[in-house]
């Protein structure tokens, strides 16, 4: 079982790299965009893709296969676990966010500001703050 706890954190430490480094892409696309940058622009749909596509939602993919086989093996004991699903589904909406946004993007159609994205920069960290909180302490 601890060759799927550790594919489990290191799958989860690559969605999360992704999860902080997506909407940072998308606060330098905005600039791109408001500067008149079209290179840049296509430039930027191009990084984006590939990070949400080719790391990010494997990362998410994999790190939910590996948990769930966690869970099956070691049981659904504790509130601390319903707390950790309860954050683990907010990262999935976050996550989801981020594709709506990548969509956005590609259409042309973003309306958020660079000022929108660095805040939403920031959210993943509290709930990655919690989550590891969680399963360490196990309140």
């Amino acid at each position: 079982m601890l060759w799927i706890k550790s594919l489990h954190i290191i799958f989860m430490i690559t969605w999360m790299a992704a999860i902080f480094y997506l909407p940072r892409l998308y606060v330098y696309h905005v600039q791109a965009i408001n500067e008149g940058d079209a290179r840049g622009d296509a430039r930027f749909k191009i990084m984006e893709r590939k990070l949400f596509w080719g790391i990010m939602t494997p990362g998410a993919l994999f790190t939910l296969v590996f948990g769930t086989w966690l869970w099956l093996g070691y049981g659904f004991t504790g509130k601390w676990l319903m707390w950790k699903l309860l954050l683990v589904l907010a990262l999935i909406g976050h996550h989801l966010l981020c594709f709506i946004h990548l969509r956005a993007f590609r259409d042309g159609r973003n309306t958020r500001s660079e000022k929108y994205f660095r805040i939403m920069n920031e959210m993943p960290v509290f709930l990655l703050f919690g989550i590891v909180f969680l399963v360490v302490l196990k309140p």
